[in-house]
């Protein structure tokens, strides 16, 4: 991939925490970075600014082309402008 190409946007899924102990919620994680390293450390860096106190990250990958719903098309738009996009759900056990 040359500079002029544009990035795939990268998913990480996993589960979040608003605090320790609490109650688990899905995750989904939009972004573009340059390797899977810096695309987990911008995760994890989002995550904490908008105050969650644990995660655990389970897969990352590239997304074959826009999702089909909302709210992972909005999330997917705001990848492709710069953002760490963060979608959330209520996970069932």
């Amino acid at each position: 991939m040359n500079d002029n190409d544009e990035r795939p946007v990268t998913i990480i899924t996993g589960r979040v925490w608003r605090k320790k102990g609490g109650k688990p919620e899905g995750v989904h994680i939009m972004l573009v970075a340059p390797d899977d390293d810096s695309a987990v450390r911008s995760a994890l860096d989002a995550l904490a600014k908008e105050g969650y106190a644990e995660a655990e990250l389970d897969q990352i990958g590239d997304m074959q082309g826009e999702p089909d719903d909302e709210p992972h098309i909005s999330a997917y738009q705001g990848a492709l402008e710069g953002e760490v996009s963060i979608v959330t759900f209520n996970e069932q056990f």
